[in-house]
């Protein structure tokens, strides 16, 4: 148990992760998360799928180009182009760069996808793994559908890719198909019969369907694999990834049967939370593992007491170990600049100098509403005056009466590509006749999916937040909207979405 292995942590939440509903993002907020991931010190950042559209290129290439510490990944499928696209934006990293390739290798997929038998799935992984690399020696290769495919075939087909140059192979649960001894035993089958396993890391990459990606990419690690893929948060397609702070803190806190490490700063863990949560409008659950806001609650009297007694008969792990401030009170209307900056680049924000004017002037305003400032409330404030798509549609002003004798009104103002506009609408109530005015300004027709309020702290002066989801052309966003008139928040979570579905409109993926 002294000998410690290193298991590399592959973060995927620029890519993966992005494929969330409403998760989409622009490149100024992949950096900022990129930005975040590099202080965690993840061993390598998929920045996203390079052939799938010109943002995602140039978002893949912008990373490469800026962050120092992690490797940098780029997924593509096995073919040419993919990987010549692929490296165009990986080169910027060096030897940093990983080209990662895949192809499905599951019977149901190769029948009904690909429409290939097994031979060709075989002499095609080979041919894009030789290609890959040609540009570079960290090249990675995926077996889609892992879970779902022949083991005879499956062994076949890693010899084959590691022989041909690939240096890491991926077992993937594409589908969040399988439960931990039968993932393990995959694992432990292909270290016992693939001759030259040993000259690859096999990586894991789980889906969580079942509930089971954590409890899976663990049992994966005892049978010998040595990278986990994962995303902040668990957020991804369907029910999500592995959870990054989950796997990292097992790990950790398990220490004493697992006999397994890795590079993580595991005090950023929290402000990469927070920050992706900003950034995307996807709140975490409250009893979410390790960052939810109950995480470190105790309510029942009997868990009080021994908490107050000792921390560690309740707590396996502290709040300080990932970045959590016991204090959450951290400013007021006194605080100045230097605080105010010093507490935000706790938070996870590394923010330009003019970023930090705009949002140091409506820290004051709302100081003046407010006794006591919250951390919640800094996080509301860069998602409201810095982390935004570009804004085609602006809120300029607007006025809501409502009350039982009178027809709820929304006079609204907006700036709509360059030109102010004004209406006054009347709905059901004070939201439906604000969301009605700005559909009729801006000529949008969204499907309103969801809408969500909340006071994001305590206190009848707390800054109210509205989620919206809408669905605009066949896409889903979020947007987000904070103040302390909650319809004036809910007119901003509206206008927010509408800017993104604008945005991803403009970047609209090719098929792939």
């Amino acid at each position: 148990m002294s000998i410690m292995k290193t298991i590399k942590i592959f973060d995927t939440t620029l890519r993966d992760g992005e494929q969330s509903p409403g998760a989409s993002m622009n490149i100024e907020e992949k950096l900022r998360i990129a930005s975040q991931l590099e202080k965690l010190n993840v061993d390598v950042i998929e920045a996203g799928f390079p052939i799938a559209s010109d943002g995602d290129f140039e978002a893949v290439k912008k990373i490469a180009q800026t962050i120092k510490g992690p490797e940098i990944a780029g997924l593509c499928r096995a073919n040419i182009k993919d990987i010549d696209r692929a490296w165009e934006a990986l080169k910027y990293a060096g030897d940093r760069g990983r080209i990662h390739t895949f192809i499905a290798t599951s019977d149901i997929h190769m029948e009904r996808k690909l429409q290939m038998k097994p031979a060709k799935v075989l002499e095609t992984a080979v041919k894009a793994v030789k290609h890959a690399v040609s540009y570079t020696p960290n090249v990675e290769f995926s077996c889609e559908d892992a879970v779902r495919t022949r083991l005879e075939f499956l062994a076949e087909m890693v010899e084959a890719v590691i022989d041909a140059g690939a240096t890491t192979v991926n077992i993937p649960d594409t589908v969040g198909y399988s439960i931990p001894f039968e993932y393990f035993n995959i694992i432990k089958y292909l270290k016992d019969n693939v001759p030259n396993i040993d000259k690859a890391v096999i990586s894991v990459h789980c889906h969580n369907d079942l509930g089971l990606a954590v409890a899976n990419s663990l049992a994966a690690i005892q049978a010998g694999a040595g990278q986990v893929e994962c995303t902040i948060n668990g957020i991804g397609e369907r029910a999500g990834n592995c959870s990054l702070e989950e796997i990292v803190m097992a790990l950790r806190t398990r220490r004493d049967i697992m006999p397994f490490e890795n590079s993580i700063n595991t005090e950023h863990i929290y402000a990469a939370s927070r920050l992706l949560s900003t950034v995307t409008g996807i709140a975490v659950q409250p009893n979410k593992a390790v960052v939810g806001a109950n995480a470190f609650a105790h309510e029942a009297g009997i868990h009080q007491h021994g908490v107050l007694m000792d921390k560690e008969t309740y707590e396996i792990m502290t709040p300080e170990s990932i970045g959590l401030n016991a204090n959450k009170l951290v400013l007021g209307k006194h605080s100045g600049r230097h605080a105010f900056v010093a507490r935000l680049n706790e938070l996870g924000y590394d923010l330009p100098k003019e970023d930090v004017e705009k949002a140091f002037v409506r820290f004051k305003s709302l100081a003046d509403k407010k006794k006591e400032i919250f951390d919640e409330d800094l996080d509301a404030i860069v998602a409201d005056e810095i982390i935004r798509i570009p804004e085609i549609v602006k809120l300029v002003q607007m006025n809501v009466s409502s009350g039982s004798f009178a027809a709820p009104t929304a006079t609204v103002e907006l700036e709509v590509k360059g030109k102010v506009k004004r209406v006054a609408v009347i709905g059901d109530g004070p939201v439906d006749a604000t969301f009605k005015a700005i559909k009729k300004l801006t000529g949008m027709k969204p499907y309103l999916v969801n809408y969500s309020v909340g006071s994001i702290t305590g206190g009848t002066d707390a800054l109210g937040e509205c989620t919206v989801r809408l669905e605009h052309d066949g896409h889903e966003v979020l947007g987000q909207g904070s103040h302390s008139d909650i319809i004036v928040a809910s007119a901003k979570a509206y206008i927010n979405a509408l800017n993104k579905a604008l945005d991803v409109a403009q970047r609209t993926r090719v098929e792939i």
